[in-house]
């Protein structure tokens, strides 16, 4: 296997605390007093009674959408990496590295889902400041000062009529009051769709569990759906079980010179209790975003708002860090070059560098092959440098 380079972990640690910096902004924005919008008194949207005990509290809130997916990408890792198509004889370090990888790729993606969508919602709470359905019984208004809170409105229309600032509230929590201003967008809608979505979108692509689709081209080198070795960032060589052979039964040949795959034979639906599994997460957040409701804590709005931030976000955490469901062969992307760790100028395309990863592959042939001679037999080893 070759060398680490420090170059590289570095970059990558440093991908933690960037990420570890946002959730950190996010929880300081928690803790400003949010902006107090005008509300009417005789609002009906804003005078449900308050609820003590909330259905989910975030602590459970925390456990659902952040420890339990961790727990389960950790497993995941632990006990179906690298899968079926590895071949006999590959060395232990290899595959080792391949669990530690994918491990390490998809706490980064879940990691950075939350954090950015834990820091979004934290900021638009404060800049919108929009009465919770709960407000006035956690402002107890003062209703024979209102006069002396009224904000706009003209001369000669009924008071009960105009709006108010927070200032006519009796309510002496501080905390209970500025929560009733932070009803835009739903945090525990955003917080539990970005941790299910993502924990449904990393068990879609570990387990093959995508709606069959028809490939662009019969023999395509570069879909891993034929190839599934082809992404191989983790250390070893695959056998390559997926891709049929021309005189396999499910291709008919047209003509001398073509082969081409029946239609129907090119894919085929997994198994419904693999879809019942993907779903189960996405059903973990509904409930959550219903209690919401249900509690008086958000109006509909915020809720579908929060959930939409929580779905781009965990879709935007998963691509960041791994290959598309239908056809990354349950793989994350490979770590970036050495020399392109912290960044590239203008005119480079992209993080990896051909040059640099093929002369790692090189190297780890050779070792994979000296490795295999001296244990009388075996694989070659086919990685990039880490």
């Amino acid at each position: 296997m070759s060398h680490i380079s420090k170059r590289l972990v570095l970059s990558y640690v440093f991908d933690w605390i960037v990420i570890i910096l946002i959730a950190g902004v996010g929880a300081g924005f928690s803790r400003i007093s949010p902006n107090h919008r005008p509300f009417s008194l005789t609002d009906p949207d804003i005078s449900f009674p308050y609820v003590e005990h909330e259905k989910v509290s975030s602590a459970v809130l925390v456990v659902v959408g952040l420890v339990a997916p961790a727990v389960i990408i950790f497993a995941v890792s632990l006990l179906f990496v690298p899968g079926p198509t590895i071949r006999k004889g590959t060395p232990r370090a290899a595959v080792f590295k391949s669990k530690l990888w994918e491990w390490n790729t998809g706490w980064l993606g879940l990691a950075l889902a939350l954090a950015s969508v834990f820091f979004f919602t934290e900021g638009m709470k404060n800049l919108y400041g929009k009465p919770r359905p709960d407000l006035l019984s956690r402002c107890n208004p003062d209703l024979r000062a209102q006069s002396t809170h009224i904000l706009g409105g003209e001369s000669g229309i009924d008071n009960a009529m105009l709006l108010v600032s927070s200032t006519i509230c009796r309510q002496t929590d501080k905390s209970k009051l500025d929560d009733g201003f932070a009803s835009f967008p739903s945090g525990h809608s955003s917080f539990s769709w970005a941790g299910m979505t993502y924990l449904t979108l990393f068990i879609c692509s570990k387990f093959a569990i995508a709606i069959p689709y028809l490939l662009p081209t019969a023999h395509s080198t570069h879909d891993p759906a034929f190839a599934p070795s082809e992404p191989n960032p983790n250390g070893f060589n695959h056998k390559d079980e997926t891709t049929p052979s021309a005189s396999s039964p499910q291709f008919r040949s047209f003509s001398s010179n073509t082969v081409k795959p029946l239609l129907r034979n090119q894919a085929a639906a997994p198994p419904a209790y693999l879809l019942v599994l993907a779903i189960f997460p996405l059903c973990i957040a509904i409930y959550i975003s219903a209690t919401r409701y249900s509690d008086f804590r958000h109006h509909g709005f915020d809720i579908i708002v929060g959930s939409l931030m929580g779905i781009l976000a965990a879709w935007a955490g998963f691509r960041w860090y791994h290959l598309p469901v239908r056809r990354g062969a349950g793989w994350s992307w490979g770590p970036r070059s050495a020399g392109r760790a912290w960044g590239v100028g203008v005119g480079v395309q992209g993080y990896v560098d051909e040059e640099e990863d093929w002369k790692s592959r090189q190297k780890d042939l050779e070792l994979g092959e000296r490795s295999g001679a001296a244990s009388g037999g075996g694989n070659a080893v086919e990685s990039r440098a880490v």
